[in-house]
């Protein structure tokens, strides 16, 4: 088989993704499917951070003549990985196989404290109720037969797979997907809109597996810029063990040398600081959990970042405690974001409606975005996007630009998908930001405030009901059906009327 350019690429992406995948089926049954990437993503990993480590082994013995004491300098390689606790250590096991890997995956993480200190989450792999020492070795195996190094597979492959497992997890569990994964398509639609450029600073402030900075990275390298600029600039924090664990091996599986995405609940304990304030970052992305409850009132009330700047959100939802947090984090000029929120956002009255209109008072609201339903996991009902400038153009001062995309999608049996043309015709109709019949409106401030800050979309769009257009020979030929119909309707009411007695009491 003769393969050159992206062919090779599609063709290593797919024999990747598929063994990857088959690595899933060693563990159904024993496994929830829920549980999938709690032990199949630390696998890759460490599979991978050793097969690279063997590459600059042998990179390093060649360029010193042999030396193996040069070798194993640490200068030498990426990661440090201790003895006895490389991949072909544990692959020698035959017993108490978890113990092993679970030994050789803590001392990883104590020899690189600063890049992988529990990067390998929680996993119970001593757990031999769910974990036989026969599965595991089955396991190993199977990870065992391809090569995963940079040699056999390069990072934008590998990274790609990466994010093809975490969607197939994401697809086995749909009900839970929503709290780590957000379909790419919206993603793609989010860091269009943004269009992050080299060296701005990129912060998602409820990161899930990393999906919108990996995003925001492929959106700068696909318009020709230097990824490197963003290294140091990427930000990311994530109150789930297991998620914030995926989201940082999906970075370095991506090539990422250096960001920050650190474990932590962000609407209680912000990670991010610059002095006693919050950091300022050019853009801020998220799919923050929806209407979250107990989120942390009892924190914003006396919030020394001053997050409750426009009101005090509700007790019982923390949208608008996440809009404020990224209203906060935004640069002062160039400050830039989008959030998806549920459509109740738009309209809920009470301590939600004074949020809204403190917000839309600094006219910093850029446009409203309404998506199609079931567009998300875990969730069918429909959300929308709320995009903020801090220094919105000319043109769009005073105005909020209200879209309604509700039936942009390909509607599935589980779930609807957004695909690449719909993502384009939002992408396009927020671009020109003009008034487009029955999709997007220009609403002035002024028409917002008379409906007393309430930014429910159909206030301001109403849709094109497409008339019907026939022929005259289908109109003759339908009159035709309706008269045969009411001949019909009228015999059978004298049919009835007769066999009442009543035909005769009635003038038909």
């Amino acid at each position: 088989m003769n393969l050159t350019g992206q062919n090779v690429i599609d063709f290593e992406l797919n024999q990747l993704s598929s063994h990857l995948w088959e690595s899933a089926n060693i563990l159904r049954g024993p496994v929830d499917a829920a549980d999938f990437k709690t032990f199949i993503f630390p696998l890759l990993f460490f599979k991978r951070i050793s097969d690279v480590y063997d590459e600059e082994m042998t990179e390093a013995l060649a360029e010193s003549d042999g030396d193996q004491q040069y070798a194993l300098f640490p200068e030498n390689h990426r990661f440090q990985i201790p003895e006895d606790c490389h991949w072909d250590d544990v692959r020698k096991k035959t017993t108490n196989v978890g113990k092993a890997l679970a030994r050789a995956m803590r001392e990883i993480e104590k020899a690189n404290p600063d890049t992988l200190y529990g990067i390998f989450g929680d996993a119970q792999w001593t757990n031999k109720d769910r974990l036989s020492d026969a599965l595991l070795r089955d396991l190993i195996e199977h990870f065992s037969k391809l090569p995963l190094g940079n040699q056999f597979a390069r990072a934008d492959v590998l990274g790609q797979s990466y994010e093809y497992l975490i969607k197939k997890f994401a697809d086995a569990t749909n009900k839970k997907a929503g709290e780590f994964y957000t379909p790419r398509s919206v993603v793609n639609l989010m860091v269009r809109i943004l269009d992050p450029r080299e060296g701005e600073t990129i912060y998602d402030p409820a990161c899930g597996t990393g999906g919108m900075l990996i995003e925001a990275i492929q959106h700068v390298k696909d318009a020709g810029g230097n990824v490197r600029t963003l290294w140091g600039r990427l930000f990311g924090q994530e109150k789930n063990l297991t998620t914030s664990s995926i989201a940082r091996m999906n970075c370095f599986l991506h090539g990422v040398e250096d960001f920050q995405i650190v474990r932590g609940d962000t609407l209680r304990q912000p990670a991010f600081h610059a002095g006693d304030t919050l950091a300022h970052f050019d853009c801020v992305i998220a799919n923050p959990p929806f209407s979250l409850q107990k989120w942390g009132e009892d924190v914003w009330t006396s919030d020394p970042y001053g997050r409750n700047f426009a009101e005090m959100p509700p007790a019982k939802s923390g949208d608008f405690a996440w809009v404020q947090h990224m209203v906060k984090s935004m640069a002062a000029k160039s400050g830039r974001m989008a959030v998806v929120l549920p459509h109740g956002a738009l309209f809920r009255m009470g301590k939600e409606g004074k949020i809204r209109q403190k917000i839309l008072g600094m006219d910093i609201l850029d446009a409203v975005i309404g998506l199609g339903q079931n567009l998300f996991y875990g969730t069918g009902l429909a959300a929308c996007i709320l995009v903020f400038r801090q220094t919105k153009p000319k043109a769009h001062r005073k105005k909020v630009l209200i879209v309604d995309a509700s039936k942009e999608f390909k509607k599935g049996r589980a779930q609807n998908e957004l695909l690449p043309e719909h993502v384009d015709s939002i992408y396009r109709w927020y671009e020109e930001h003009t008034d487009v019949e029955g999709v997007a409106r220009l609403v002035a401030l002024d028409e917002i405030k008379e409906n007393d800050w309430n930014l429910n979309i159909p206030r301001y769009i109403e849709p094109v009901i497409e008339e019907e257009k026939i022929t005259v020979a289908e109109a003759i030929e339908n009159l035709k059906v309706s008269l045969d119909e009411a001949y019909k309707a009228e015999d059978r009411l004298k049919e009835l009327l007769a066999d009442h007695g009543l035909m005769e009491d009635v003038q038909c």
